[in-house]
Formats: C-alpha cells, structure tokens, sequence
C-alpha cells in the first residue's frame, strides 16, 4: 500500500508482461499443466519452463538495447515465416536429393537478426543423396 504510483505501474507492466510470456511459452512448447506423478518430475517441468524464460526474457533484453520493443508474441510472429526448406528432388540414376537451405529472411527480420548479432543465414546448404531401394 506504501508504493508510490510509477512503482506500481512498473511493477503491474512487468507481470502483464510476464503472463503473456508464460502463456505464449505454454502453447508454443506444450507447457500447459502436466499431471506430474512425482515430485522430481514436478520440479523438472519448473525447471524447463523457468528456463526458457530466462532465454526470452534475454532475447527482450538485447533486442531492447537495439530498440525494438516488441512484444514475445509480436517476435514470434514476425519470425515464424524465415525457416529452412528441404527440397526432394529424382536423379537420373534413381537416387533422391534432399537439399536443405534456409529461406531470404525479409528485411524487418534482418533487423532482428543483426540486433541480436546473429546470421540471417544460418547453416549452409545441405545435400542429402538416399539410394532407393527397389
């Protein structure tokens, strides 16, 4: 009762902030509540999920510093599209070729990217050749 106004708005901002991210993380990695049986599996479950916001709320934090002050769920969004496409493709002599290379990120997605000091091009291409079995 003793907070001065600022405080308690700062501090309502940071857990509204902090639900949204407990619940993003909840459908995009299946955190949603397990029925654990023992306790050691109980305090595993915490362990992971405290765990992956430690990592988004360091991403936040870097990205902050760049000035970009999206929201986790914005990220997500406006990162879902870049991702690596593998491409199966018939030889003459009857083998299948995989190639696998990420997609052109967009430019906003660049941005992201190089705020986090980060390849927008992350791995090589990758050729995969599997011999079909007749």
């Amino acid at each position: 009762m003793d907070w001065e106004p600022e405080r308690l708005w700062r501090t309502y901002t940071i857990l509204t902030d902090l639900e949204a991210v407990f619940r993003s993380l909840k459908s995009e990695l299946g955190m949603r509540p397990v029925y654990h049986q023992t306790a050691q599996r109980v305090e595993a479950h915490l362990w992971i999920t405290l765990l992956a916001y430690h990592l988004v709320h360091h991403i936040r934090m870097r990205l902050k510093a760049e000035g970009i002050h999206d929201s986790w769920d914005m990220l997500r969004q406006r990162m879902r599209t870049h991702m690596h496409v593998t491409t199966p493709m018939r030889t003459k002599d009857n083998k299948t070729l995989h190639i696998r290379k990420a997609s052109r990120p967009e430019p906003w997605q660049q941005v992201i990217y190089q705020a986090l000091n980060l390849s927008s091009n992350p791995g090589e291409i990758c050729k995969t050749v599997i011999l079909d079995k007749d």
